[in-house]
């Protein structure tokens, strides 16, 4: 019974914490749009960077990769009392991952995964996360597309981990997460074969400016009367 019973809690409350969407949670504490109604319409940190704002952004990637890390960190640190071993860690990796796609806590409109996923891999096999996120940092320098490299980064690690390490758990639940991470990238995939796919740092229309970036002129920018000039005060010297 326990031995059934204490995996689906842990994959459940990392469910849960999966379903925790910071993109939304962030831009709401900072004052942006939601991420879910500009660019891309995917709540994830490549989105929110489209509001300019790069703190708000950071802040998304770190919680979205958390959330997939800290479960998974927690079931091997304080799950062998538990009976809980690499398939609970496997199990809870994929569960906290499927909760950011489909987050209950946000009518299960959720991102693509990304962060979550590294975060899940960071967890499972530190040496294969660094592994991963090199080649992400790497396709992302050359090409400045976030979306490529994501799928390269997502098609890699599980075949590193069949390479180098070994087929189990850990390998099943990078398959899943790689196949389900490129399926969620269908309409980039589209949009990077048409060429009117959006490079990493783009502004997105319609995302709210992050404080202290807009200028306006001191007279506004309506209609000027007829004879208006610009004389401004000099500055003494």
């Amino acid at each position: 019974m326990q031995e059934t019973l204490f995996p689906l809690l842990a994959a459940l409350a990392a469910y849960l914490v999966g379903s925790l969407s910071f993109a939304v949670i962030v831009s709401r504490a900072m004052g942006l749009s939601d991420p879910r109604s500009y660019g891309s319409g995917n709540p994830g940190a490549t989105n929110v960077l489209r509001s300019g704002n790069k703190a708000a952004a950071l802040l998304t990637l770190v919680f979205d990769a958390l959330k997939g890390y800290l479960p998974v960190l927690a079931v091997k640190l304080w799950g062998g009392p538990y009976g809980l071993a690499e398939g609970t860690m496997a199990l809870v990796g994929i569960a906290a991952f499927l909760g950011h796609l489909w987050p209950v806590f946000f009518k299960f409109e959720g991102g693509k995964g990304v962060a979550t996923a590294a975060g899940v891999i960071f967890g499972l096999n530190p040496l294969l996360g660094a592994a991963t996120l090199a080649t992400w940092i790497a396709v992302a320098a050359v090409t400045r597309y976030s979306s490529l490299a994501a799928i390269v980064a997502a098609t890699l690690a599980p075949m590193l981990q069949l390479l180098i390490w070994e087929a189990g758990p850990e390998a099943l639940a990078l398959i899943i997460m790689g196949l389900l991470l490129v399926w969620r990238h269908q309409a980039n995939i589209k949009k990077l074969l048409a060429g009117t796919e959006s490079k990493l740092g783009a502004k997105a229309a319609g995302a709210t400016p992050a404080p202290g970036t807009s200028k306006k002129h001191p007279h506004g920018t309506g209609p000027k009367p007829a004879g208006h000039s610009h004389h401004h005060p000099s500055r003494k010297k």
